[in-house]
Parts: C-alpha cells; structure tokens; sequence
C-alpha cells in the first residue's frame, strides 16, 4: 500500500483518515480513481495543488509547463473521481481549483487480477518514485543555505528488519501513528516549516519470492 501526501508519494500503513486529526482527510482509491490518477500531468496537477493551495489552470499551467486548456480537462477529470474540487470562486479559466483531500492510499490486494489497475498502480508507484528523487535532489541543491539545525534534523536513514506480512504492517501503524501525533505540532509557530516525511518498505531478497497461496474455493 501507499499514500500520496500533499507533495509526492509517501507510503503509509492501512489507515483511513487519523482519529487524532480531525482535520486529516484521506481517500482510498478506487480502480477508477486509479486509472484516471496514473497520468504525468494529472498526478502532478494533484501534488501541486496540495502543495501550494488552491489555484487557477491558468496560474497551474504556467508552474508546470503547459496550456491551460489541457490543464482544465485534466482538472475535471481528477473532480470526477472526488480528488480535486472547484471551490466555486471565479469563472472560465479563473476557476479556482483545490485538493479535495489531503491524501490518498492505494492497496495492491484492491486490484490483484485487474490487468489495466494493476498496470497504472505499477506507473503510479514508479511515478511517485521518481518524483521524491526529484524532490530531495531539490533540497540537496539548496541545503547548505539552511541553518545547521534543520540539516541535522532532516535527511534519510535506512536499515533492515525480518518481520512477517503481519508484523510489518503492524510496524508500520505505529510509525503512521508517531507521524499523525506530530503533524501539526509546529503549527503557528514561526521557526516550524512544512516537511516531507516518506516511509518506504520493501524485501531485499528480491531473488526468495514467496510461493503465492492457493486461493481458497
């Protein structure tokens, strides 16, 4: 499973919208959500959206490089499948769009055996993938314009576990709960900055695949 935060993909356990944040709003995709999701400017229309706020297709066709007539058609795709919203403000290519949600999450097991959803969450997850790198690449060009304390508390970090399916997950809940506890602990603070947190899980013996069960009559 993953979850698209405000800016790129950050993966999340199997949690529905955080009861310690009322304000939190998740969506799980659907397979027609999914599909209308795995796009190159659609994703990126989303991200941006719940990045920098609401903003018209004219405003976000210039920030990402194309026409604002696509950039309107790709918009009422993404409302169709309740991701994105006309807030009502404006009219014509004034429109002013925002993120219907603050997230969304995505389960391999919602679509095993659909070829074409199994086809976009492979693009969307690779898609996500190399939108993060883009990101940090980002920060590594800038960080040394930063105080040290915010280099010292940022970075990446990585190890190992062994844990079945069932602990992992249940690794990775108390993770997203560490992360919901301090999602807006900074707010109204003037030294706090918003911060992109990915949480990434994946086999290193790529070459010991376990044996997939028998599906039961």
């Amino acid at each position: 499973m993953a979850s698209h935060e405000p800016h790129n993909g950050t993966p999340d356990p199997r949690l529905q919208q955080p009861d310690t944040d009322p304000m939190y709003t998740g969506l799980r995709l659907d397979a027609t959500a999914l599909k209308v999701l795995a796009h190159p400017l659609r994703s990126r229309l989303l991200s941006t959206l719940r990045r920098g706020g609401p903003a018209t297709a004219t405003d976000l066709a210039t920030e990402l490089g194309t026409n604002s007539g696509a950039t309107s058609y790709h918009l009422r795709k993404l409302e169709s499948v309740g991701l994105v919203t006309d807030t009502g403000e404006g009219e014509g290519k004034r429109r002013l769009w925002r993120a219907a949600t603050e997230s969304h999450s995505f389960w391999a097991s919602d679509f095993e055996g659909d070829e074409d959803s199994e086809t976009a969450l492979n693009w969307l997850t690779r898609d996500y993938v190399r939108h993060f790198a883009e990101q940090y690449e980002r920060w590594l060009d800038v960080e040394q314009d930063w105080p040290v304390q915010w280099r010292d508390a940022v970075g990446m970090g990585d190890t190992y576990v062994i844990a079945t399916p069932a602990q992992l997950e249940e690794m990775r809940r108390e993770v997203t709960d560490v992360i919901a506890r301090y999602r807006r602990v900074g707010q109204g603070n003037p030294e706090a900055r918003r911060v992109a947190v990915y949480t990434i899980a994946y086999p290193l013996d790529l070459e010991k695949a376990p044996r997939r069960k028998e599906q039961q009559p």
